[in-house]
């Protein structure tokens, strides 16, 4: 595995990525979207750990930071950022870009899945992707921003993602809330674990049980343990990631 390299897509602090090749051939590119409830004071470091094991067995990873909600982020940027973020990677040298998946974990899972369904935002500024998400891996994900936002999942996290005043203002709840963009057209893999007191398992199971009767490829792999097992390298969880991903290569 190679050193990570970091690599900027924008002036501002927060938009750049980290670069780490595995040794020989890549399965491809995994988009690593780190959580935290789109809050300023958590940072790409989380993904670091991830990006390290994606190398490893065998991906090149690119663990993705953007502005958040406290350091210019919010709607729109932050989806600005992981849209340029994305499309940065059509720069990047030496990079196979036929297998793109976004992994991304609680708020980055809601990313990872948003980043995927971009194609389908006609009239947007994000239609048109310069690198296309191949699938999207969520690892207990908000996936379905209106009942997050009515449960007051982090203590309205969505509304401050989406701005005030609470409820719809023009079509940003639509645009940027991966349950109201069903069908997705690539394949989604939720996994989450059973006791999830942070995002509830809900945030996964209706959403694919949703995204299946509309016709879209869809599945949940539930694991024991709590909101952060699956960004543990050493867990079972994450092992089972790992197949999921290698499936999708």
């Amino acid at each position: 595995m190679a050193a990570p390299t970091r690599i900027t897509y924008g002036d501002d602090p927060s938009q750049y990525a980290e670069l780490t090749r595995p040794v020989g051939d890549s399965k491809g590119v995994v988009v690593v979207i780190h959580g935290g409830f789109w809050q300023a004071q958590y940072e790409a470091s989380l993904g670091q750990p991830l990006a390290a094991s994606l190398a490893v067995n065998g991906w090149t990873a690119w663990n993705l930071e953007y502005r958040r909600v406290g350091n210019g982020g919010g709607y729109p940027a932050t989806f600005d950022d992981v849209a340029a973020g994305i499309d940065a990677l059509a720069d990047v040298q030496g990079l196979d870009l036929r297998t793109v998946v976004t992994l991304g974990h609680s708020a980055g899972g809601h990313l990872a899945v948003w980043a995927a369904g971009r194609p389908a935002l006609t009239g947007t500024s994000w239609a048109d992707p310069a690198v296309r998400v191949t699938a999207a891996v969520s690892q207990a994900g908000l996936l379905d921003l209106a009942t997050a936002d009515a449960s007051n999942l982090g203590g309205g996290a969505v509304r401050s993602l989406l701005g005030e005043p609470s409820g719809p203002r023009d079509d940003r709840d639509a645009l940027a809330d991966p349950t109201a963009r069903l069908p997705l057209a690539v394949p989604v893999r939720c996994i989450h674990g059973r006791g999830d007191a942070i995002v509830p398992l809900s945030q996964s199971s209706d959403y694919v049980a949703l995204a299946t009767a509309a016709g879209a490829d869809a599945t949940l792999t539930e694991v024991d343990g709590d909101h952060f097992v699956v960004i543990d390298p050493a867990s079972e969880a994450w092992a089972l990631t790992l197949e999921l991903l290698d499936a999708l290569a």
